[in-house]
């Protein structure tokens, strides 16, 4: 039932269907369209959030999660 409710709401390629890693990549796809970047799809929406969550839901984003291949302390900044 979740997998069904979270489906809007996912990047193709992520295993865990997580919607909150969707909605950061959306976020950040939003914010190059908001400075300039060509959109990957035609679109007649003026809202940038709009074209950058069906671009995510399409896969057409390209995104690098910093967790799944290393290690999760490796992510954590820490301050010297």
């Amino acid at each position: 039932m979740t997998e069904r409710r979270n489906a809007m709401f996912a990047i193709p390629d992520d295993p865990e269907s997580s919607t909150y890693r969707f909605i950061l990549v959306a976020a950040k796809r939003a914010r190059q369209l908001q400075n300039g970047s060509r959109p990957f799809l035609p679109t007649t929406s003026k809202k940038p959030t709009v074209t950058a969550m069906e671009e995510v839901r399409r896969g057409l984003v390209n995104y690098e999660d910093p967790n799944r291949d290393g290690d999760p302390e490796e992510a954590i900044e820490t301050e010297s």
